[in-house]
């Protein structure tokens, strides 16, 4: 089973962790106990979205176990989120074992304030491209990046395709189709 945790904090924008969350956990209904996904977050009390939808993490910062990938969101959030000591150290951590660091839109921003772009290929939310850019990162305009163990995705809506480019590299393309099928959602990514 894959292990994946969703990284949120107030102001996240709801579809950069709904998406992956919805495809990454999908999965589950083809082939049971494939993954699990988790909300992690500082607190497991309450926090309020960017559009004001109101979340419970499943699991803290400090009680998260090892995960097998961790999924970064964005939204205007990020502003405070990437200047966050206790976030920062958590996405290094895990970025010291996991197989997978991602982002979604400008949650790229807390990779590159974790020290896990510099010199790399990514990709961020379009209006965003030339200040991911002085983090020192070669960056693509693309929906989604992959750098080898990070994955970066770009625009709100780009959570999706990075699901979908995720479960490629977990259970291959013919899953991705089949999840991609039955969610009736033509990814923008080759699924091949």
């Amino acid at each position: 089973m894959w292990k994946i945790g969703i990284l949120l904090f107030p102001g996240v924008e709801e579809l950069d962790f709904v998406g992956p969350f919805e495809v990454l956990s999908y999965v589950n209904k083809l082939a049971p106990a494939s993954t699990q996904v988790l909300l992690v977050a500082e607190e497991t009390t309450e926090l309020r979205a960017f559009n004001g939808l109101r979340i419970l993490p499943d699991v803290t910062l400090a009680a998260c176990p090892d995960l097998d990938i961790l999924v970064v969101p964005g939204g205007k959030g990020r502003l405070a989120a990437m200047k966050n000591a206790n976030l920062r150290q958590f996405i290094q951590a895990q970025a010291n074992q996991a197989r997978f660091i991602t982002s979604v839109c400008t949650g790229a921003f807390l990779l590159a304030e974790a020290g896990l772009l510099t010199g790399r290929q990514a990709t961020t939310y379009h209006e965003c491209l030339d200040e991911l850019s002085r983090y020192g990162v070669e960056v693509l305009t693309a929906k989604v990046v992959d750098a080898g163990r990070i994955i970066t995705a770009g625009g709100v809506s780009s959570g999706l395709e990075l699901g979908f480019y995720l479960l490629q590299k977990m259970f291959g393309p013919d899953m991705a189709r089949e999840v991609a099928r039955k969610i009736e959602y033509s990814p923008e990514i080759p699924l091949d």
